[in-house]
């Protein structure tokens, strides 16, 4: 006999449909599993003849053939287990449970041989499926209900057990009631989202002594979106400013937190409590690789940053090949994996904040410590970076260590809050524009950026003399646009101008070995 439902695969961010295909016949007992299953689909069988024995009920006698459709879409994971373990009951007609229970039905999750039903990854965004498809009803894991009723227009079966979903199947009746009157399961601490857990931690601003145009950069970054590059020697604070930078971002709308919640879904099986608000900050070490920053099968860092903050730490010490896998994401936000029979897009509007020492040892251009590298050494350190990433890195500050008596000083420095205040407001200006500052192009850019008659040929001139190329140009326009957006004026003026050329004093034509000099 055959028994078809529905669930789904996770491509990248995005849930595809699957329709699962039960088949039992006559003849010795065989599982076999066909539509392109990767291990864990394919390793379903122990867990689903496990599940199905230790809950009571006897295995079918024939030859059971599962089939994903279509078959020329990689199916990967174990959330078929449920689907398939329904399936089976259902064609053999082991119980009370017909296929007409299964009919509009999305099912997904994993089996424990106990026949307990595990949490799976990608139930927001296998939901958003269901909706698209139609279907009445989703039965999930009980530890996934709190991601999946951010979605309240769609009929959740959240359950524990195996026989906990087939008795809500047999009861069509309970099993509506289930899903509109369940109680919602609490989050324990480790499964609480990482964003929640880090803002509890984040530094606030006032925490900062000093570094008065590292504060201002890290304004500029937040208000406009810029990527920033600190270049200080160890202990002068480029970490901590970095950690302050989430508590003045303005929190998500509802569409970003939507699309920053949906990418966590597809990484972590661990539910998901609400929608986040608050942009996601990511750190990855300098061990990274390249799939691991950039995405293959799953979204990398860069995607899990999308719509917040991007930190890399120690960044020349960073493999190559993942530095200059950047360029396109820092500027288009979007990143494209090819794999054979695999192309997929990935979203990463991030903001990048690096940090690095001016040389290996740290100690270049410090007034209390002597550098111990040579000028080839320092060189070739500095030349990990290359000159189109400086391009695109629009805020370039350089810090010193903060004095004793700035560290000793009962003067309160601004807060976060008072900060974040001024960024939300130069953030409005910028969304009735319909785009943030980073994002203006060439076109946008002569449109919203206009200077005066002064400011123009100073930055003519500046221009010329330090041979801007043409991006590093138009980075300067953005950052002069939100200097202005920051002050609330519409004009660009010399100022602004000056400012935003303060923050391109790092430059490959200015090396450390020709600073020494």
């Amino acid at each position: 006999m055959l028994a078809s439902l529905n669930s789904t695969t996770i491509l990248g961010v995005t849930a595809l449909p699957v329709r699962l295909e039960i088949d039992i016949a006559n003849g010795l007992p065989r599982y076999s599993m066909v539509g392109l299953p990767d291990a864990g689909a394919t390793e379903s069988r122990e867990r689903v003849w496990g599940a199905l024995r230790n809950s009571g009920y006897q295995l079918p006698l024939g030859r059971t053939t599962v089939n994903l459709a279509p078959g020329d879409i990689r199916k990967e994971g174990p959330h078929f287990d449920l689907a398939i373990a329904l399936g089976i009951l259902a064609a053999s007609n082991a119980t009370q449970l017909q296929t007409k229970h299964l009919d509009r039905l999305m099912v997904l999750g994993e089996l424990a041989m106990s026949g307990e039903v595990r949490p799976v990854r990608g139930v927001l965004p296998s939901l958003i499926a269901a909706k698209k498809m139609g279907l009445a009803k989703v039965i999930i894991p009980w530890a996934n209900y709190p991601e999946a009723s951010i979605l309240s227009d769609l009929a959740i079966i959240p359950v524990k057990h195996l026989n906990e979903a087939i008795d809500c199947l047999l009861n069509s009746e309970k099993s509506h009631q289930l899903s509109y009157c369940i109680t919602p399961p609490q989050s324990s601490e480790s499964n609480m989202h990482e964003n929640e857990n880090y803002w509890l931690e984040a530094p606030d601003l006032e925490m900062v002594h000093g570094q008065h145009l590292a504060r201002r950069a890290l304004e500029l970054c937040a208000a406009g979106c810029h990527h920033l590059l600190f270049i200080g020697p160890p202990g002068s604070g480029k970490t901590l400013l970095a950690r302050c930078l989430p508590t003045i971002l303005p929190p998500l709308n509802e569409e970003q937190s939507l699309e920053v919640t949906a990418i966590h879904s597809t990484v972590h099986s661990s539910s998901i409590p609400s929608l986040s608000r608050r942009p996601p900050f990511r750190s990855p070490g300098t061990n990274i690789t390249l799939a691991g920053l950039m995405g293959s099968y799953s979204p990398g860092e860069i995607s899990q940053a999308h719509h917040g903050v991007l930190f890399m730490d120690e960044f020349p010490e960073f493999r190559r090949e993942c530095l200059e896998a950047l360029r396109a994401p820092l500027e288009c936000g979007q990143v494209e994996i090819a794999r054979a029979k695999f192309h997929i897009t990935y979203p990463c509007r991030f903001t990048l904040v690096a940090a690095m020492n001016p040389c290996h040892c740290g100690y270049f251009g410090d007034s209390e410590r002597e550098c111990l590298c040579t000028p080839r050494q320092r060189e070739k350190y500095y030349h990990r970076i290359s000159e189109p990433i400086l391009d695109r890195i629009a805020l370039q500050v350089r810090l010193s260590r903060p004095r004793p008596e700035e560290l000793m000083s009962s003067e309160k420095a601004e807060n976060s809050a008072t900060v974040a205040h001024r960024v939300q407001q130069a953030r409005r200006i910028q969304e009735e524009r319909g785009f943030y500052n980073e994002q203006l192009t060439p076109a946008q850019i002569k449109r919203y950026c206009q200077y005066d008659r002064e400011s123009a040929h100073f930055l003519q001139q500046a221009a010329k003399h330090l041979a801007f190329s043409a991006r590093v140009f138009s980075s300067i326009a953005r950052v002069a646009r939100t200097i202005a957006d920051l002050k609330g004026q519409e004009a660009i003026t010399l100022n602004e101008v000056s400012e935003a050329l303060a923050y391109r004093t790092i430059s490959k034509h200015y090396s450390p070995i020709e600073q020494s000099r």
